[in-house]
């Protein structure tokens, strides 16, 4: 079996998740920072734990190997989307320094478990420079679609290019719109989700036309999700493995389009784990390797 990191749609191999006992710890802590970090809504922590262990059970039925990150004192809760903080690439985990400040602390966290299991390194982005996870997809294996976003900077997606130049990877930056501002929880992935080397799933209303093009350039299909199924995370949908799907359920439109592709879609109840928080299945994991298609 030959694996990558490069993929956002080979079947997963490995990845890191943290669960609600982790990450929301208890009622009184959601109720504590739920309004700062910008949440819909407080979440419930019972509903919560529900929904997450469904969750983790159509993930663990693809068997990977899975890694929980552990609760800690000065982690908020929005660590549950535990793919913001880092980046999976061939030669070890590139750390990220988050733009939300809230969330300053869960990349160094993370640093501590990958070396805890042995994940190499590559490097960090360094202040002034911010990168999110959740702000880059990988298209194929030598290219790394990169979002300009509130959470992302010029300096950041710089420091990235040249941890990625002797890799030969090249770096495709999305110049994405203004949308809610800077408080709002959007990242790249919020409008796309590569879910097979030649299939995504899109926002047409808020991709940037450039960055459409250069998807139709690479021979990508896209699917189109419609306006009232983005605020559902209709668009943030994870590859267990090639054309086989994890998304949050309540969004039919999105799941029969893919169905009509061949698609094989699984869904979950996200309102408290998902919606509330503006966090997907992509956004709950941190794979660190796939299968090479």
């Amino acid at each position: 079996m030959k694996l990558t990191a490069h993929s956002e749609f080979g079947k997963i191999h490995s990845l890191i998740i943290k669960p609600v006992a982790a990450a929301f710890q208890s009622e009184s802590l959601l109720s504590a920072q739920w309004k700062t970090l910008n949440y819909l809504s407080q979440p419930d922590f019972k509903n919560s734990s529900s929904e997450y262990k469904y969750f983790r059970k159509i993930i663990e039925n693809t068997q990977p190997l899975i890694y929980e990150l552990p609760c800690k004192k000065n982690i908020q809760i929005d660590s549950i989307y535990c793919r913001d903080a880092s980046i999976s690439t061939n030669r070890g985990m590139i750390i990220c320094n988050m733009g939300k400040t809230e969330r300053a602390n869960e990349p160094q966290h993370q640093k501590q478990i990958f070396k805890q299991l042995g994940v190499d390194i590559l490097g960090e982005i360094k202040s002034p420079g911010t990168l999110e996870g959740g702000d880059v997809a990988w298209l194929n294996d030598t290219t790394l679609a990169v979002g300009h976003t509130y959470r992302t900077n010029y300096e950041g997606i710089e420091q990235l290019q040249k941890l990625l130049t002797p890799l030969n990877v090249n770096v495709i930056v999305a110049e994405m719109p203004h949308y809610k501002g800077p408080n709002d929880v959007f990242h790249l992935m919020s409008v796309l989700s590569p879910i097979d080397k030649d299939l995504a799933v899109i926002y047409p209303r808020l991709i940037p036309i450039h960055f459409r093009n250069e998807l139709i350039r690479r021979n990508f299909k896209l699917i189109d999700v419609p306006d009232q199924e983005f605020n559902t995370l209709g668009c943030n949908v994870l590859a267990l493995e090639p054309r086989k799907v994890l998304m949050v359920s309540g969004n039919p439109i999105t799941q029969e389009l893919m169905r009509a592709t061949g698609v094989e879609v699984f869904t979950y109840k996200g309102l408290d784990i998902s919606i509330k928080g503006g966090g997907g299945p992509t956004c709950l994991t941190r794979p660190i390797m796939r299968e090479r298609q």
